[in-house]
């Protein structure tokens, strides 16, 4: 009974706290027409603190997407363009030497600031990439023998294109498990192209406005830990997990073949995190299956190793997802 009074309580209350939800869903839509999921995906990303890789071709209103986001929270942006010739420290900054002052001092490079836009992620070298490992895991860059903390929030919003493979270098695992999301975006529907060709033939391009501050967002993931998640979810949030690595126990030993490796643990935490935020933007203070279901394909995609014989026979990571969703016993 004092567990139903508790629900009831904390439901009134992240019903308050998560009302700059829809404000800022707003303020998203002057900008960006449609892309309903990415919208969502960057709100989750953003409340869960967790970073986000998308894949799309390009025009897809990815980077306009995220220096929007920035503008409405009012938080610090840089964008840093991926590149064969791309040098760490031109992401991290480095030492300078002062001939004036004798001593070397620290240039501080576009990582430090609160929204990272890296994109095209994998037009960039492995050295390149493995740099983003520290800042992405840790918040923080060691420069010399000096250890700098990053802002808060901090969050890398990666991009790669899915089509050219010519002068790319594919993400090692260790850098793609650090993304909470791999969202795919999609080609916007018939009507929605014909409203983006009258917002950009318009005498003045819609801006969104400035409705939060960064310190909105940090107190906003400390309500969203505080969404209820019952021990039935856990149970099934561990199941889907475990039904990537072990899919002979789920009834889906076809898949045994088809998988070289599973999702990490860190599947589960991001997993947990990114249904509760759901449950959050849905202005909900408990979790249900639906939340799970509904983060789950962003959350596993890429954490899902195939092996050969799922390339030969066109199995890609999303019918393993929807399978597993299928055949997990929901609670």
């Amino acid at each position: 009974m004092n567990q139903t009074v508790d629900i009831k309580e904390l439901n009134e209350r992240i019903k308050l706290e998560s009302s700059f939800v829809d404000l800022l869903t707003i303020e998203m839509n002057k900008v960006i027409v449609g892309q309903k999921h990415l919208v969502e995906s960057l709100l989750i990303g953003l409340l869960s603190d967790g970073h986000i890789l998308l894949e799309g071709v390009p025009g897809l209103a990815k980077t306009l997407a995220i220096t929007t986001l920035s503008n409405i929270v009012d938080a610090k942006f840089s964008r840093i363009q991926f590149t064969p010739d791309l040098l760490p420290a031109d992401l991290l900054g480095t030492m300078i030497y002062s001939q004036k002052r004798e001593e070397f001092a620290v240039k501080k490079g576009p990582i430090f600031t609160n929204f990272v836009l890296a994109d095209e992620i994998n037009r960039a070298p492995a050295k390149v990439q493995s740099a983003l490992l520290e800042a992405m895991q840790e918040r923080q860059v060691t420069l010399g023998d000096q250890t700098y903390r990053l802002p808060e929030p901090f969050l890398v919003l990666a991009t790669q294109n899915p089509i050219e493979q010519e002068g790319t270098y594919p993400l090692p695992e260790a850098q793609v498990d650090r993304f909470m999301l791999k969202v795919v975006i999609t080609y916007p529907t018939k009507a929605e192209e014909q409203e983006i060709i009258r917002h950009n033939l318009a005498q003045t391009f819609s801006k969104a406005t400035s409705i939060l501050k960064p310190d909105d967002i940090i107190k906003a993931r400390k309500v969203v830990k505080d969404v209820y998640m019952d021990e039935k979810i856990e149970k099934y949030i561990v199941d889907i997990v475990f039904a990537t690595r072990f899919p002979e126990n789920y009834g889906l030993e076809r898949f045994r073949e088809m998988i070289s490796y599973g999702a990490s643990p860190r599947a589960s935490i991001s997993l947990a995190m990114a249904a509760k935020a759901y449950a959050f933007i849905k202005r909900r203070g408990y979790v249900i299956p639906e939340d799970v279901r509904a983060v789950c394909h962003d959350v596993l995609r890429h954490r899902i190793g195939l092996s050969y014989e799922a390339e030969a026979n066109n199995i890609a990571s999303e019918e393993i997802i929807s399978e597993i969703l299928n055949a997990v016993e929901v609670p």
